[in-house]
C-alpha cells in the first residue's frame, strides 16, 4: 500500500489563534468600556463615534465574528486536516479567507462607529461587507469540502459532521437575512417589514448563535476533548442522535425570542414547541462531553485545558437549558426585555465560547511550538480569575433581570403603577451595573494573563512550521452500502450525500416558518391609518437608526396590563408594514418608544437629547450633542431613499419623492418655531456655534440640524394609531 507523505499547515492555525486572541482582546475591552457607561454614561460626552449606542454593536461583532470566529478557523483547520489526514485543498483559498476574514473586521471596526449600520442584531454590517462576508465563506466552505473529498481516511468523523452543517447553514442565514436594496455605498433597507424582518432576523439571530457559536464549537470539542484527556469519545450512537436532532430542531427556534410580541401566535407558539425539545439533543452532546472525562477526574484536577473545558461544557449545558425554559410563555413574560437576557447571553459567550477558546488554545500552541507551556501556575491562575469574572457578571445580571420584572409589573391597591417612573427601576439595579464592570474586569485580566503566558510559550517554543505527515491513499470502494454496513457508516464515507441531507434538515423549519409570513397576507393585519413615513421623519429614522437607539429602546408594547398602563395601546402588526428594517428591539435599558409620539412637547425631546439628565434625573442615557452642531444636515439621499423604498412597497407617489426636499422644509420649520414658542425653550450654544461665530462663518438655523429630524420622527411614533382609534 502506497504511503504518502505531506505537510498539514500549521501557519495558517498559528495566524487565526493569534488573530483570535488580539480580537478578543480588543472585543472584550470594549465590552468593558459599556459596561462603564452604565455608571458613568457621559464617559465619552459628545464624541460621536465612541458613543454606547455605536460601540455595542461594534463589541458583539468583535466579540462573536472576530474572537470566536477566527478560534473556530483555527481550530477548525487544525482538526480538519488531521482527520482527513491531507492538507488543505488550496493554500491561496487558506490565505484568502484568513486575510478576508480579518479585512471584514476591519471594515466593521471602521463604519460601525462612524454610524454605518443596518441595526439588525448579529446582522449589522452594511451591504458591501455583508457581500464580502459571503464571498469569504464560500471560500472557507470549498476549501473544506475539497479537502474532505481529497482526504486520506475512509469515514468522516463527527466533528466534521458538525463543520459541514455549520457552513451550510450559516451560509444559508446569511444570504436570507441580508437581503436588502442599496441605496448608497453604506446604506441600505432590507426587502422585508415589519413582521416579516423581525421573523427573518430572529430566524437568523437565534441560529447564528446556534450555528455559529454553538455547532462549530460542538465540533472542536469532539476533537479536542477526546485529545485533551486521552480518551476515546463516550458514545457513538449519542454523537449520531445528537448531531441529527440539533440541527433540525435548532432552526425551528427564532420565533421563541418574539413571544408576545405582534408575530402571529402560529409562528410564536412553533418556536416554544421546538425550542423546549431542543433541550434534549444540548444537553445529549454536553452529557457525551462530560462522561468523555470518565476516569480522567484526577487528570482534571492538575490540567488547566481539562479545567477550561469541563467549565466551557458546564456553561454550555446551563445555557442550553435555560434557552427552552425562557421560551416557555410564562418565563419569557419575566425575561424579555430585562437583563436576565444579558446574563444568559453571557453565561454561553463567557463561558462556553471563551473558555473552550481557552482551552483550545493552551493545547495548541505548545503543541505547534513543540514546547511545555510556559506557567502551569498562570494557566490556573487564568482559569481561576476567569471563572470568578463569569460569576460577577451574570448573577448580578440575574438579579437586576429579576428586579425588573418586579418593580415594571407592580401594581398599587388603587391600580396605579407603583413604579410609574421608570427610571426607579434603572436606579435601583444601579449597584448590579457596577458589580457586572468588575466581572468584566477580572474576565479581561484573565485573557492578558492568557496572552503573555502564550507570548512567553512561543518564545521558548520552536518556530512554528508545516508539520510532516504520511499516510495511505484512500482505497476506492463501491458507493453502495456493504454488506452489514449500517446507513449513517455508508453515510459518513459519502460526504457529498452526506452533505445534502444536512441541507434539507436545516431547511425545512425556516421554510415552514418563513415563507407563510412573507407570502400569506392575513398575517399581517391591515391598518388603513397607518401611512408611510414623511421625507423628515424617514431622516430622523435613519438618524436613530445610526446611533444605535434600538439597542436600549424597545418599539414594542406587549400586551400586558402593567405595558399597557406604562406606555400606551400594546403593538399591532399592521403598524410596522412600512418598517425597513424593523425596530422593535430585545433589551429595555431606557422605556419603550411606541407611543412616545405627542406625549412630550418638541422641546422636551429637545433637551432630553442634549442633556438627558436635565429632563429626567438619574438617567443613564448619554447626551447626542452632535446631533445640534452647527452644521446643515445631509438629505442629499432622500429622495433616492424614497425610491428605494417604493421598490420595497412603500406607496409613495412620485410627486412626494419629487416634492421631498419641500416637505422636509416645511415640517422642519415647523418643528423650529415650536420650539422658539415653548416658553421653556432655551437655545444650546455649542462649541461649534462658538467656532463659528469666532471664524466668521454662517450661523446654521435649527431647523436644518440633524436634532429636528430626530424630533419629527420621535413625535411620529404611534400616532397612527391614534389616529384610527380616534376615528
Amino acid at each position: 500500500m502506497e504511503v504518502q507523505q505531506f505537510y498539514y499547515d500549521n501557519k495558517i492555525v498559528k495566524k487565526f489563534i493569534y488573530a483570535s486572541i488580539f480580537f478578543g482582546a480588543v472585543g472584550m475591552l470594549v465590552g468593558l468600556v459599556l459596561a462603564v457607561m452604565f455608571i458613568a454614561p457621559n464617559l465619552t460626552d459628545g464624541v460621536a463615534w465612541l458613543s454606547f449606542g455605536r460601540l455595542r454593536p461594534l463589541h458583539t461583532n468583535a466579540v462573536i465574528f472576530a474572537f470566536v470566529g477566527n478560534a473556530i478557523f483555527a481550530g477548525i483547520y487544525y482538526s480538519l486536516q488531521r482527520l482527513c489526514k491531507a492538507r488543505m485543498y488550496s493554500d491561496f483559498l487558506t490565505k484568502l479567507h484568513f486575510y478576508g476574514w480579518q479585512a471584514i473586521i476591519v471594515g466593521a471596526v471602521i463604519t460601525l462607529p462612524l454610524g454605518f449600520t443596518t441595526s439588525k442584531e448579529y446582522a449589522e454590517l452594511e451591504w458591501p461587507i455583508d457581500i464580502a462576508i459571503a464571498v469569504i465563506w464560500v471560500t472557507f466552505g470549498v476549501n473544506m469540502v475539497m479537502t474532505i473529498l481529497k482526504r486520506r481516511e475512509r469515514h468522516i468523523y463527527v466533528a466534521i459532521w458538525f463543520y459541514l452543517a455549520t457552513f451550510v447553514t450559516v451560509g444559508v442565514l446569511h444570504i436570507v437575512n441580508s437581503l436588502e436594496l442599496p441605496v448608497s455605498a453604506l446604506k441600505s433597507y432590507s426587502v422585508y417589514a415589519g413582521v416579516q424582518d423581525a421573523l427573518v432576523q430572529w430566524w437568523y439571530g437565534h441560529n447564528a448563535v446556534a450555528f455559529f457559536l454553538t455547532t462549530p464549537f460542538l465540533g472542536l470539542m469532539y476533537y479536542f476533548l477526546p485529545k485533551a484527556a486521552n480518551r476515546p469519545i463516550y458514545s457513538y450512537r449519542l454523537s449520531i442522535i445528537h448531531f441529527w436532532s440539533l440541527i433540525f430542531l435548532y432552526i425551528w427556534a427564532g420565533p421563541h425570542h418574539l413571544l408576545y410580541t405582534a408575530l402571529p401566535e402560529w409562528a410564536q407558539n412553533l418556536g416554544v414547541v421546538f425550542s423546549v425539545m431542543l433541550i434534549a439533543p444540548s444537553w445529549g452532546g454536553m452529557i457525551n462531553g462530560l462522561l468523555t472525562l470518565r476516569g480522567a477526574w484526577d487528570k482534571v484536577r492538575v490540567d488547566p485545558v481539562l479545567k477550561f473545558f469541563v467549565v466551557a461544557l458546564t456553561g454550555y449545558g446551563m445555557a442550553t437549558f435555560e434557552g427552552p425554559m425562557l421560551s416557555l410563555k410564562n418565563v419569557n413574560a419575566i425575561a424579555h426585555y430585562t437583563d436576565w437576557i444579558i446574563a444568559h447571553v453571557h453565561v454561553g459567550a463567557l463561558a462556553w465560547n471563551g473558555f473552550f477558546t481557552f482551552g483550545m488554545v493552551y493545547w495548541l500552541i505548545p503543541r505547534m511550538a513543540k514546547t511545555k507551556l510556559y506557567s502551569t501556575a498562570l494557566a490556573n491562575f487564568h482559569f481561576w480569575i476567569g471563572t470568578l469574572g463569569i460569576i460577577l457578571y451574570c448573577i448580578p445580571m440575574y438579579v437586576a433581570g429579576f428586579s425588573q420584572h418586579l418593580m415594571w409589573k407592580e401594581f398599587n391597591p388603587d391600580g396605579t403603577l407603583t413604579y410609574g417612573n421608570f427610571l426607579e427601576t434603572v436606579t435601583a439595579i444601579m449597584p448590579m451595573f457596577v458589580m457586572r464592570a468588575i466581572g468584566g474586569s477580572l474576565f479581561l485580566i484573565g485573557v492578558l494573563v492568557l496572552i503573555y503566558n502564550i507570548y512567553r510559550t512561543i518564545r521558548q517554543g520552536q518556530t512554528i512550521e508545516d508539520e510532516l505527515a504520511e499516510a495511505p491513499a484512500l482505497q476506492t470502494i463501491s458507493a453502495g452500502r456493504l454488506k452489514g454496513e449500517a446507513w449513517h457508516s455508508w453515510l459518513e464515507r459519502r460526504p457529498v450525500q452526506f452533505t445534502v441531507f444536512t441541507t434539507i434538515a436545516i431547511l425545512i423549519g425556516g421554510a415552514i416558518e418563513i415563507l407563510p409570513t412573507i407570502f400569506v397576507k392575513g398575517n399581517v393585519a391591515t391598518i388603513h391609518s397607518v401611512k408611510p413615513y414623511s421625507p423628515l421623519e424617514l431622516e430622523g429614522r435613519d438618524i436613530y437608526i445610526r446611533e444605535g437607539c434600538v439597542g436600549c429602546h424597545s418599539q414594542m408594547i406587549r400586551p400586558f396590563r402593567s405595558e399597557v398602563e406604562r406606555y400606551g395601546e400594546y403593538s399591532k402588526s399592521g403598524e410596522y408594514v412600512y418598517d425597513h428594517p424593523f425596530l422593535w428591539g430585545s433589551k429595555r435599558t431606557g422605556p419603550d418608544l411606541h407611543r412616545i409620539g405627542g406625549k412630550y412637547s418638541d422641546n422636551w425631546h429637545y433637551n432630553h437629547m442634549y442633556d438627558p439628565q436635565s429632563t429626567s434625573p438619574n438617567s443613564i442615557m448619554p447626551g447626542y450633542k452632535w446631533l445640534f452642531a452647527n452644521k446643515n444636515a445631509d438629505y442629499s439621499k432622500i429622495q433616492k431613499k424614497m425610491s428605494v423604498m417604493r421598490d420595497l412597497g412603500v406607496p409613495y407617489s412620485q410627486e412626494e419623492i419629487d416634492n421631498a426636499y419641500v416637505s422636509i422644509q416645511q415640517q422642519s420649520q415647523q418643528i423650529a418655531l415650536n420650539l422658539e414658542k415653548d416658553p421653556d425653550y432655551v437655545r444650546s450654544v455649542t462649541e461649534s456655534e462658538q467656532r463659528a461665530v469666532a471664524n466668521g462663518q454662517e450661523f446654521v438655523p435649527m431647523s436644518q440640524r440633524e436634532i429636528v429630524a430626530m424630533i419629527a420622527y420621535l413625535q411620529r411614533l404611534g400616532t397612527d394609531i391614534k389616529e384610527r382609534v380616534e376615528e
